[in-house]
């Protein structure tokens, strides 16, 4: 089975491994429906103590706190480091998917990431710097048995089509409402 992406075709095996299965069975489904195309995440968040939160996701919960230097009491990671931890989940997911799709095998896969943050932005004390990252830095770490060549392919594949590297690298549109209860 073959399907577009933006610069090639990629043939995506129609059995064998579970991943290249999902691959198969979302581009015919897709095929057949367009519309099955669209997904849409949700999260809802809810201030709890400090600068703390609750934020929901499906049936999950994770806790958000920054640490005191600040304003929080460093109960757990802090907003960006949950970016940075978004990034190297989803690059691991989407390593593993296009290792398959490729046919390049790995043992051993480790990512670290870095963020530059000034925090003028964020206090407002510089009009000038922005409030997120101004630079972040991932490392991957790979083995195995495949080329050298083949892990270059793999990683420019993986930073194409990596939905949380598109996030930070593409504009996304964002909207935002406020409803006032009294």
């Amino acid at each position: 089975m073959l399907v577009m992406t933006t610069t090639q075709l990629i043939d995506i095996p129609e059995s064998g491994t579970p991943l290249n299965s999902i691959a198969a069975a979302t581009a015919d489904a897709v095929a057949a429906k367009a519309s099955n195309a669209q997904v849409v995440f949700g999260a809802s968040a809810v201030a709890t103590d400090g600068v703390a939160s609750e934020v929901a996701l499906r049936s999950f919960s994770v806790t958000v706190d920054e640490p005191p230097t600040l304003g929080g009491s460093d109960t757990a990671p802090n907003p960006v480091e949950y970016y940075l931890a978004a990034l190297l989940s989803c690059q691991v997911v989407t390593y593993r998917f296009w290792a398959e799709r490729l046919g390049v095998e790995f043992d051993d896969l480790t990512l670290t990431a870095e963020g530059d943050l000034d925090v003028r932005g964020f206090f407002g004390l510089d009009a000038e710097v922005r409030p997120g990252f101004t630079a972040v830095r991932v490392s991957v770490n790979i083995s195995g048995p495949a080329s050298d060549d083949d892990y270059r392919r793999l990683q420019e594949t993986v930073e194409r089509h990596c939905p949380v590297q598109d996030l930070t690298v593409d504009p996304t549109p964002l909207s935002s409402e406020l409803h006032i209860d009294r």
